[in-house]
């Protein structure tokens, strides 16, 4: 039996789009081979993410937004972990029709980060996972993932461990803490994001308290 060789870059290549229709288009194209090449490869931020966030919020608190939700990997580990109901919203449809084939979401929705189509507060709990890195979402969509969050709810995000702070996601994090929107709960150590690829790519996830 041949081994499917590791694609290279399997997410370095995604860091380089400009815009977010450049993203959408990436993604568009990424979707049938987007689960091969990422939990094929041994991805550990989807199911590191849903851990810390089941470390503070019940199960039970409510609906929970998947954004950014991809083919709804993060969705499936939540399923598993009895969260729901479950809303997905992402940019690209052919990822959401990904997403929507494993039959776990209450709602599907195609949407930017920067301006999500939902009302304030219509979540008990936010998980936000691979959204971040260089070309992607800015750091002012985390305003947005809190304005959509429930007070008292707990917001779930990772970030690249090595670009970060160059993207300006710290000023942003800052801005709401002082502005009394949301409180650091945890932090997670850097970590591999791959176990067979991209060996050199690392990630920190975030779990923060809506206030």
């Amino acid at each position: 039996m041949s081994r499917r060789p590791a694609p290279p870059g399997t997410l370095q290549a995604v860091y380089g789009p400009a815009s977010s229709a450049e993203t959408r288009d990436y993604y568009e194209t990424w979707a049938a081979d987007y689960e091969i090449d990422t939990v094929g490869q041994g991805i550990r931020i989807p199911y590191l993410a849903s851990a810390f966030l089941a470390r503070y919020a019940a199960p039970d608190a409510g609906p929970v937004l998947d954004a950014a939700c991809g083919t709804g990997v993060v969705g499936d580990a939540l399923a598993l972990l009895g969260y729901g109901p479950l809303t997905g919203v992402d940019l690209s449809p052919a990822m959401l029709a990904h997403a929507e084939a494993r039959g776990i979401y209450a709602a599907l929705t195609e949407g930017d980060l920067t301006a999500l189509p939902f009302a304030d507060a219509d979540f008990a709990n936010t998980a936000c996972v691979g959204a971040f890195g260089p070309g992607h979402a800015p750091p002012e969509s985390l305003a947005e993932l809190v304005r959509v969050t429930a007070p008292g709810g707990y917001v779930v995000f990772n970030l690249r461990a090595d670009t970060f702070e160059e993207q300006g996601f710290p000023a942003a994090i800052t801005a709401l803490a002082d502005a009394g929107r949301w409180r650091q709960v945890a932090r997670s150590e850097p970590f591999r994001v791959y176990l067979l690829n991209d060996l050199d790519l690392s990630a920190i996830v975030f779990v923060f308290q809506v206030l």
